[in-house]
């Protein structure tokens, strides 16, 4: 991982170590997420309730997709697959429920306990293309290290 996604990482595993209340770490998760990461302009968490993810903490401007069912948009495609998903163009993607007209690209990335989805991570940035592998495995390691306080 590169240094700035490295540094994030240990910050959200000191969080999620200290943080025993899964409301708050998630808000902290977000919080170190949006001021760490300068690409990420909206940054977001989404938690499983029945068919739909349910927006719990976010930070970016406010979003009227506060509810979405599973199979719906690139989130719940996300929740659908069990895969994170990354959107290079919003634009190009048939899928994307827009929220902002300045969001060129997201990333979706499922908080699973094994086989079982518990909610996902959400940011959208608006540079095209903003990200890579290096944010795939940091949001991937940063969904585990909640799967545990939304299980």
């Amino acid at each position: 991982m590169a240094v700035a996604h490295d540094a994030t990482l240990a910050n959200i595993e000191a969080v999620t170590r200290e943080e025993r209340d899964p409301g708050r770490a998630m808000e902290r998760v977000v919080e170190a997420l949006k001021r760490e990461m300068p690409h990420y302009t909206w940054v977001g968490i989404y938690v499983l309730d029945g068919d739909e993810l349910v927006l719990g903490p976010f930070l970016g401007k406010p979003s009227p997709h506060t509810r979405i069912p599973i199979g719906r948009g690139i989130c719940g495609a996300a929740a659908r697959e069990r895969q994170t998903i990354i959107v290079d163009d919003v634009n190009a993607d048939s899928r994307y429920l827009a929220c902002s007209l300045d969001t060129r690209s997201e990333i979706v990335v499922p908080i699973m306990s094994g086989e079982r989805v518990l909610g996902e991570i959400d940011i959208d940035s608006d540079r095209s293309a903003a990200f890579g592998s290096e944010d795939k495995r940091l949001l991937e390691s940063v969904a585990s290290l909640l799967a545990p306080a939304l299980a």
